[in-house]
């Protein structure tokens, strides 16, 4: 648990200097992550904030970024819940439910009692939560020390863990067939299509291709 905390946690760094440039106080910065966790939403919300732009339109575009998070909930929620599981406590999980969580999530749970599964979840995405938390007033003091081109490579290693983890998790035609197509498909989509957009398009182009392959090849 603590490697993956640590590793979606220092991309957050980043996250603070962001908030710093933006002229957002430190107890901001931290709020952000704990609310909004998801560092892509927060890399919006602060490049919006510099450009003085609406909290309206600030608020529109973290959402609309936070949209991938949806098809994670539907396939992780129905794993981790058992049938006295409260709807209350189903959305207070699905606050937590990013990338990192939802890969390891998806790979370790299966293999548990179903009766632990809510309280693994919760306490690993606490302890990724939290660690970023800390990890984002760090950066917010220490932006200053860390050379630009530093910083915003930190902000690579958490998608870059993610991806190694979903490639430890594939399976099958399906799972790498998508992983496959998601890198392929990415570069063009960001050049033709960009503004968040194209992280949708992919998933819906690519998961199509990957399912489509795998229930129509040869037996």
């Amino acid at each position: 648990m603590a490697g993956p905390a640590f590793f979606v946690g220092i991309s957050f760094l980043g996250i603070g200097g962001l908030a710093r440039d933006a002229g957002d106080p430190v107890g901001a910065a931290v709020l952000s992550t704990l609310l909004i966790w998801a560092g892509p939403a927060q890399i919006i919300f602060y490049g919006l904030l510099a450009t003085k732009a609406s909290h309206l339109a600030a608020a529109l575009a973290v959402c609309l970024s936070s949209i991938r998070f949806l098809p994670m909930c539907v396939t992780l929620l129905p794993l981790i819940r058992t049938e006295k599981t409260r709807f209350p406590l189903q959305l207070f999980a699905a606050h937590f439910v990013a990338v990192t969580a939802w890969a390891e999530c998806m790979r370790r749970v299966p293999h548990m009692p179903r009766s632990e599964r809510m309280h693994y979840f919760l306490g690993f995405a606490l302890a990724c939560i939290l660690t970023s938390a800390t990890f984002t007033a760090m950066g917010f003091y220490l932006v200053q020390a860390i050379p630009p081109i530093f910083g915003a490579g930190l902000l690579f290693v958490s998608p870059l863990y993610y991806l190694i983890s979903v490639m430890k998790g594939a399976h099958g035609v399906l799972d790498w067939s998508a992983l496959g197509l998601g890198l392929v498909l990415t570069p063009p989509a960001v050049a033709l299509i960009g503004g968040g957009l194209d992280l949708i398009v992919v998933g819906i182009v690519g998961g199509t291709i990957a399912y489509a392959a795998q229930r129509w090849r040869p037996r």
